[in-house]
């Protein structure tokens, strides 16, 4: 009977091969023969994931050389199809002009159960070998992955869906268009929340809001350098750059009004609002007691705290980061890719949310 499924799939009369391997799956279920034109049926019928873990079992259980040769040829049609369909889609993804923006790309964080066999379908996407695949996957956090045209990230980012593989992608203009007010004080807190803020027009005015508004934070720190002497090679003189200090930031979203309240250590008025009569000795004494008063506030809110990882990520991207405005207002010598990267990160936390 198997010598009939082979001609039916050769005549392409696949309506055939399926009635005959039901019948054979009853009555050998475990032939490896008939266990490749499952697979056949499969890849024929467009399931590619189905045929390709069917010629993946293959190869690891079995040694028949001409069984083994015909598992890789059949992986190799679908690598070629995944390839080609790929093509196509970003080629017409892209066709719009309004597709061809600058977009960044995340992957967000595997759990350790399912990066072994994530990390298979990461490298058949990615072409590259399961071991450096599984080294791109998060274990925690997020990993900002390929920035470009956003038609085109659009595509792989469906795929890595599709197999499973957890991403977000969004183009700058959608993380320009969310505002930022700077908080320069926090003026009350009941009944409802008021600050005093600066927008990006550099307009100073009061906000309002109720604390339901606020449905999440993300918190970061970003290191202030100074420049110091050093002993160098043969102990020559060198100027080195040194982290003096970090800059605390606090961002709160409001996805409905598609904006941000960043808050910043150096730059909120300790001596205004309700802070006023407190005394406290230090910088950090004073930001931790108003950051205690907001978090109450908002209790309920889930708090984003993995920056550093993200940062790390970005380190190679900083080209295509350095369009995006930071919003940090950070004292620095030359630019930073920290400042706009910790704005990033807070803008696709947002869109995530809204999403």
């Amino acid at each position: 009977m198997l010598d009939q499924v082979v001609a039916a799939f050769e005549r392409q009369d696949y309506q055939t091969a399926a009635s005959l391997l039901r019948e054979l799956v009853q009555r050998s279920p475990n032939d490896p023969w008939v266990k490749f034109y499952m697979g056949r049926l499969q890849e024929v019928s467009g399931k590619a994931r189905a045929a390709e873990e069917i010629y993946r079992q293959l190869l690891r259980h079995n040694t028949n050389p001409k069984l083994i040769a015909q598992a890789r040829q059949g992986l190799q049609r679908l690598d070629e199809l995944a390839k080609e369909q790929r093509k196509t889609a970003i080629a017409q993804a892209t066709a719009n002009p309004e597709q061809q923006e600058l977009g960044f790309l995340v992957l967000e964080a595997i759990p350790q159960e399912r990066r072994a066999d994530l990390a298979k379908r990461f490298a058949a996407i990615i072409h590259t070998d399961a071991y450096t695949a599984r080294g791109l996957l998060p274990s925690r956090g997020w990993r900002l992955y390929r920035t470009g045209a956003i038609g085109e990230l659009a595509v792989l980012g469906q795929e890595l869906c599709a197999a499973g593989i957890p991403a977000l992608w969004q183009p700058l203009s959608r993380i320009q268009a969310i505002e930022v007010f700077q908080v320069k004080y926090v003026q009350m807190v009941q009944p409802k929340a008021a600050v005093v803020c600066q927008n990006q027009a550099g307009q100073v005015g009061l906000l309002t809001f109720d604390w339901s508004e606020v449905l999440q934070r993300v918190e970061g720190l970003l290191p202030l350098f100074s420049q110091v002497v050093d002993l160098g090679y043969r102990d020559r003189l060198e100027w080195k750059e040194h982290i003096e200090d970090y800059a605390h930031f606090c961002d709160l979203h409001l996805p409905q009004r598609r904006c941000i309240l960043r808050l910043h250590d150096d730059r909120y008025d300790f001596q205004q609002g309700i802070t006023a009569q407190r005394n406290h000795d230090t910088l950090r004494q004073r930001w931790n007691e108003l950051t205690s008063v907001l978090f109450r506030q908002t209790s309920n809110c889930p708090t984003w705290t993995d920056f550093n990882g993200f940062a790390e990520s970005a380190a190679d991207f900083s080209d295509a980061i350095a369009r995006l405005p930071a919003h940090m207002h950070i004292p620095r010598g030359s630019d930073c890719y920290l400042d706009p990267t910790f704005h990033l990160y807070s803008c696709l936390t947002l869109l995530k949310l809204r999403a």
